[in-house]
């Protein structure tokens, strides 16, 4: 039997506690052996870099997944030039582990976009896509994908759907309450937070 390692790209920035959350309840539904997590240098959908550093969103994961043992981290993004297509992360696991069942992670809200991903076909032919949805929401609406995809491509994507717990979190609110002072107790791990105040970032006073 194959070994299940999920694939969790994003710009991290910062990890929070609703990615974990997510993260664990994407590997417990898809009985997966680990979840790798994948800093991006800055996504190609985004016009805008990363608030924090490479160097420091890496190191924030490795606090965060610190004590998760079925977590790990990746920077193999930051050795490749921009943009960084999902399909050349893929390829590289490929490459790393042959005989491994790799499954990227997707937003419920990133599926209507999914027929103008960078190689789309050939993502698709070298790992399953697991799209997440949150509790009590809808589950995703595969129609924008059907006049680009195949009968199987939307076969598949539709047995791959992963229910994840309904958090009101984002990393753009955590930037803006740090910025403006307010609290963020219970939305990043601690060792998160006191490297984030400790670096003073997202304009956060030490």
């Amino acid at each position: 039997m194959q070994n299940k390692i999920v694939l969790f790209g994003g710009t991290f920035d910062p990890v929070h506690s609703g990615h974990l959350q997510v993260a664990d309840a994407a590997r417990r539904h898809l009985n997966a052996e680990r979840v790798i997590f994948i800093p991006a240098r800055r996504p190609p959908h985004k016009s805008e870099p990363p608030a924090a550093s490479e160097q420091d969103r890496m190191q924030m994961l490795r606090l965060a997944l610190n004590g998760w043992k079925d977590f790990q981290v990746s920077d193999c993004e930051y050795h490749r030039p921009e943009p960084s297509f999902t399909v050349d992360t893929v390829e590289e696991f490929r490459r790393r582990l042959p005989f491994a069942s790799l499954v990227w992670l997707v937003g419920a809200d990133a599926v209507k976009d999914l027929p103008r991903w960078h190689q789309i076909d050939r993502l698709m032919a070298l790992c399953t896509l697991a799209v997440m949805y949150r509790a009590g929401y809808p589950k995703p609406d595969f129609t924008p994908c059907k006049p680009y995809f195949t009968a199987e491509q939307i076969r598949r994507l539709q047995e791959h759907i992963v229910p994840v717990p309904l958090l009101d979190i984002s990393a753009t609110e955590i930037r803006r309450r740090l910025a403006c002072g307010q609290d963020v107790e219970g939305l990043l791990p601690a060792s998160v937070l006191e490297y984030i105040r400790s670096r003073g970032l997202y304009g956060c006073r030490r």
